[in-house]
């Protein structure tokens, strides 16, 4: 059984708002229509803030105010040290409240207080890399000698529009603002409607920081509304968008007619093969974090782990036997390791796959609630061992607490099922032949391979997936390439022979 901690007392923080607005060109604002929806916290799946509910003209109000920004303001014209010493400002104030920030994310979307305040630091460190990154920018020069010189001149691409998710929120929104405003655009965020509640923040940390009025705007509200709206808008140059494959496909089509850039993040369903010869307890310390960490609720979560069969059996008895150890419960208990799922829809969708998996393969581990937690979105960490590559709990992201063991007896057939589902984000390979770590790695349809690591990333490095997991890459350089303009610039250096048609 699970052990759920004794600490059941709900926190809440101090201070919380009773409303959340839009913030455009400088100004907190109400929906112009003046509609608000709910929002709850996941412990006590109550109410407790209304947030302005933007539409189609809420929409354009934040466009024309990021595109006037953009056109007549000082942002995009701005030299890249000016730039970055406001994003390196941005770092210094969430850092000073890294706290608060973490204490409103936990109560928000109930992701463990600890888990939490690491996602308030990494939103600081990714403002201070993109910072660095646009001063020591290098573009390509060529020469062709004693004819002509041939250079790229960059220039931001415009208004761009971010539609982030609800997990880990503060961090993803950080993970595109920052290298959105380093290369000097405008931007409307579209935050997730789940868990606005520190998306709100951003105005006044972007304030204080020196952030002109109108390069930043912030438009809440429904996926359907805001984020349909800001994906058709006319003026919106590129959009870049985390969240499932299936609204992903639909960016995709309303997107097409404007002809937008995209960088869209989406599902996955990541393998994780441990062979024979791995280090087992690395591998289960690994995958045991790898799936139950930020509540599951991660797109990189190594979901489906393959096991070579002669350890198969001493694999998945250790890994039960962690898996019902892990403490769930008070998302702001320091010694919670899994917390509440972010929503009452979420919590039905990921119990319901649980219920699925009861009738395709064996259930090992939890299945159910928690004891002592008779209410709120809590699962217990659930793990199906025996599961057929056919089964949906193989196939599709469930994106919760639940991992799904299977059995393999040869690299071939690793490799068939690590292949043998639609997604491609993300895998894990867990062997000790360093030549097999990498042939096979690289065989994997997968946009990023870990070898005998956990999802320790380095920010210089693409992030992105293949396949249903994603379009187009972000991270590094390939970010700035995203949110700019390239153009190539010819100077010719001798006088040039041109054929002299009609002469």
């Amino acid at each position: 059984m699970t052990d759920a901690l004794a600490t059941t007392v709900q926190h809440v923080p101090e201070n919380l708002p009773k409303r959340i607005q839009h913030f455009i060109d400088g100004e907190f604002v109400d929906s112009l229509d003046g509609d608000t929806f709910d929002v709850l916290d996941p412990v006590s799946n109550q109410n407790y803030l209304k947030a302005a509910a933007g539409k189609r003209a809420d929409i354009d109000r934040a466009v024309a105010a990021a595109r006037k920004a953009f056109d007549e303001g000082p942002w995009p014209r701005m030299l890249p040290r000016e730039r970055n010493r406001i994003l390196n400002r941005i770092a210094d104030i969430v850092e000073s409240r890294d706290e608060r920030l973490a204490e409103l994310e936990t109560f928000d979307s109930g992701l463990p207080i600890t888990q939490a305040l690491g996602q308030a630091r990494r939103a600081a460190e990714n403002f201070r890399f993109f910072a660095d990154l646009i001063v020591a920018q290098a573009d390509d020069a060529y020469k062709v000698p004693g004819k002509q010189v041939n250079y790229v001149n960059r220039k931001p691409k415009g208004v761009a529009g971010l539609i982030t998710p609800w997990n880990t929120p503060f961090m993803l929104e950080s993970w595109k603002l920052a290298p959105a405003l380093a290369a000097g655009c405008t931007v409307v965020l579209k935050p997730a409607e789940f868990t606005p509640l520190s998306a709100s923040l951003w105005p006044e940390i972007f304030r204080e920081a020196g952030v002109p009025d109108g390069v930043f705007n912030l438009v809440n509200g429904i996926g359907e509304d805001a984020g349909d709206a800001l994906v058709k808008h006319e003026d919106v140059q590129l959009i870049s968008f985390t969240g499932e494959s299936a609204t992903g496909k639909l960016i995709f089509a309303n997107a097409a007619p404007t002809l937008k850039a995209l960088s869209m993040e989406l599902g996955g369903k990541s393998p994780a093969v441990v062979f024979a010869d791995a280090d087992l307890d690395a591998a289960i310390d690994s995958t045991v974090f790898g799936v139950f960490s930020l509540n599951g609720e991660r797109c990189t979560a190594g979901s489906r782990i393959l096991v070579e069969r002669p350890i198969y059996d001493e694999f998945v008895r250790r890994y039960v036997e962690r898996a019902e150890k892990i403490k769930v419960g008070n998302p702001h208990d320091p010694a919670t390791e899994v917390g509440a799922l972010v929503h009452p829809e979420h919590y039905e969708k990921v119990t319901g796959y649980i219920e699925i998996g009861k009738t395709e393969a064996t259930l090992a581990a939890g299945g159910g609630r928690p004891e002592g937690l008779e209410s709120g979105n809590y699962v217990e960490p659930t793990v199906f061992v025996d599961v057929p590559p056919t089964a949906r709990i193989f196939q599709e992201e469930i994106f919760g607490p639940v991992v799904a063991i299977t059995p393999f007896d040869s690299d071939e057939e690793a490799l068939q099922l690590a292949n043998a589902v639609k997604y491609g984000l993300a895998a894990y390979v867990w062997t000790s032949n360093l030549e097999r770590a990498h042939s096979f790695g690289q065989r994997i349809d997968a946009g990023m391979v870990w070898l005998n690591s956990h999802n320790v990333r380095d920010l210089r490095t693409p992030f992105g997936g293949v396949k249903a997991s994603g379009l187009g890459h972000e991270g590094g350089y390939r970010s700035l390439d995203f949110y700019s303009d390239q153009q190539a610039m010819h100077i010719s250096l001798a006088p040039v022979h041109t054929p002299k048609f009609g002469a």
